[in-house]
């Protein structure tokens, strides 16, 4: 039998985003386990190809690390060398080094290990590419995930697109109702991705008054947040989801409006039209939602551009504060005339 593990140790839309890699991965093994972090787990569970899911909060990966404790790392790499994997993919984005875990990787004795890196990684890859030498370094996230695996021989089987995808999400009319509905998803984990809140309240008043039936999704530490921005026009579905039941809601929308944050690749991989309500810290080119038609809002040249700030550095959030309701209602109109789009305002 042959075992694979995958890793990608940060958020539900990283997860997303390595599905096509995951599944290049399963074409080619009996067996794969994907290692993340717990912030995104609960993604892991819809990735077609995974048959195992390794939980692990990675102190040089998480956005909000604990101190380093050695027998954590040894209960890991113990774990990980009673599993006897063949082969193990490293999935990392731009400002992340493979190289800690590829040390752990070879301690736990796998004998193939594949990441890119721009530093001379020694013995500790059997597999190494390096930005802008072995690929283009601006390739979108599922692209440079999949450039890992294909250099590892895993590749998709005949048939597989490459796009984003999850297992069949669930039917949700008892909670969205019958009949065509946007979603407008005001929360991110990243505050500085976010569309501030009045914003979106304006959103759903136009889109209401312009016929349109609305959903504000969010989840349980977001009801305050949904229902400001619901108000009366709009229907609040605030803490009304897990994950699955949310791809569940976005599958059956005809639009969903979002900013740079996972439930953006969720939409992608239900393969739903999205309304990106992009702030420029991380670039659109990488990280804009993947192989759906796309309207992206946002002044991509904004000064806090590729900063990967948190929290916005710019006084009153010019980046989107900028995007207006009417934007947002000519981009939602532009993807259900069945236009094809990527497209940036102001």
């Amino acid at each position: 039998m042959t075992k694979v593990l995958v890793a990608r140790l940060d958020s539900d839309g990283d997860v997303l985003l390595a599905g096509p890699a995951i599944r290049a991965a399963a074409a080619h093994a009996d067996d794969v386990t994907l290692l993340c972090g717990p912030a995104g787990a609960q993604a892991a569970e819809l990735l077609p190809g995974v048959n195992h899911t390794i939980v692990w909060s990675c102190p040089w990966i998480a956005a909000h690390p604990g101190p380093v404790h050695p027998d954590e790392v040894r209960a890991l790499t113990g774990r990980l060398a009673t599993a006897g994997y063949d082969l193990a993919l490293i999935l990392t984005s731009a400002h992340q080094s493979c190289l800690p875990l590829a040390l752990v990787l070879r301690m736990a004795g796998v004998p193939a290990i594949a990441g890119i890196s721009a530093d001379y990684p020694g013995t500790l890859l059997d597999v190494r590419l390096r930005p802008d030498l072995d690929f283009t370094d601006d390739a979108p996230e599922p692209e440079r995930a999949l450039a890992v695996a294909n250099a590892a021989g895993c590749h998709l089987p005949d048939g597989d697109d490459g796009a984003l995808r999850v297992h069949a999400p669930p039917d949700m009319t008892h909670l969205t109702g019958r009949g065509p509905y946007l979603v407008l998803h005001p929360g991110a984990t990243v505050p500085a991705r976010r569309w501030p809140a009045h914003r979106c309240a304006e959103a759903v008043r136009a889109l209401t008054a312009d016929g349109h039936r609305v959903l504000v999704t969010g989840g349980p530490g977001e009801k305050d947040l949904t229902a400001e921005v619901a108000g009366t026009e709009g229907t609040d579905l605030g803490g009304a989801t897990g994950f699955a039941e949310l791809a569940g809601v976005l599958a059956a929308a005809d639009v969903v409006i979002v900013g740079n944050t996972g439930p953006a690749h969720l939409a992608a991989a239900v393969g739903t039209p999205v309304v990106s309500l992009f702030s420029p810290v991380v670039p659109a080119v990488r990280w804009a939602p993947y192989r759906v038609p796309t309207a992206l809002l946002g002044d991509q040249t904004a000064p806090c551009r590729s900063t990967r700030a948190r929290e916005c550095p710019l006084p009153g959030h010019p980046c989107l504060t900028s995007v207006t309701a009417d934007d947002v209602l000519a981009a939602v109109n532009t993807l259900l005339d069945g236009t094809p789009t990527t497209c940036a305002s102001p």
